[in-house]
């Protein structure tokens, strides 16, 4: 009885251990958007692009693959860095996580583009990583479209 009692204690500490850590991991993913949306809105596109696997992410968009990380930040340079206006303000919102392991998540998020010419809104499908004690974007797949002023 008394290893019975020990066994199902251990089962639930076990399980809120595992609960605390998932709900660290989900903060820690959560702040990896939260800087990127910061930096690109600051104009930073190599700090947004802190926020992908480099140089090896694989970035799906358009229905094309972006080339790696640095095709992907000339890409944002080029289409979105020339201007305030063009680069417009990102925010990432009804972003939600899925741990699938100790190093992988899946993050499922809508986000909007503001800016005066071709708004955009759409979602993001991205398989995080945890290197080096860190989280990043492996794969990164956007489902966009333009929306009417």
């Amino acid at each position: 009885m008394i290893r019975s009692i020990a066994l199902v204690a251990l089962a639930l500490f076990s399980h809120a251990t595992f609960a605390a850590d998932a709900e660290t991991e989900k903060a820690a993913i959560r702040e990896v958007i939260a800087r990127m949306e910061a930096a690109w809105n600051r104009g930073d596109f190599r700090g947004y692009m802190e926020g992908f696997a480099n140089p090896d992410v694989i970035f799906v968009s358009r229905g094309e693959f972006q080339k790696d990380w640095q095709g992907t930040l000339d890409h944002y340079i080029r289409d979105y860095g020339q201007s305030p206006d063009g680069r417009g303000t990102l925010h990432f919102y009804d972003i939600r996580i899925e741990l699938l392991g100790p190093d992988a998540a899946q993050l499922i998020s809508r986000y909007r583009l503001d800016r005066p010419n071709s708004p955009q809104n759409g979602i993001n499908t991205r398989l995080m990583r945890k290197r080096d004690g860190k989280w990043v974007i492996a794969l990164n797949h956007v489902s966009s479209r333009e929306t009417q002023r």
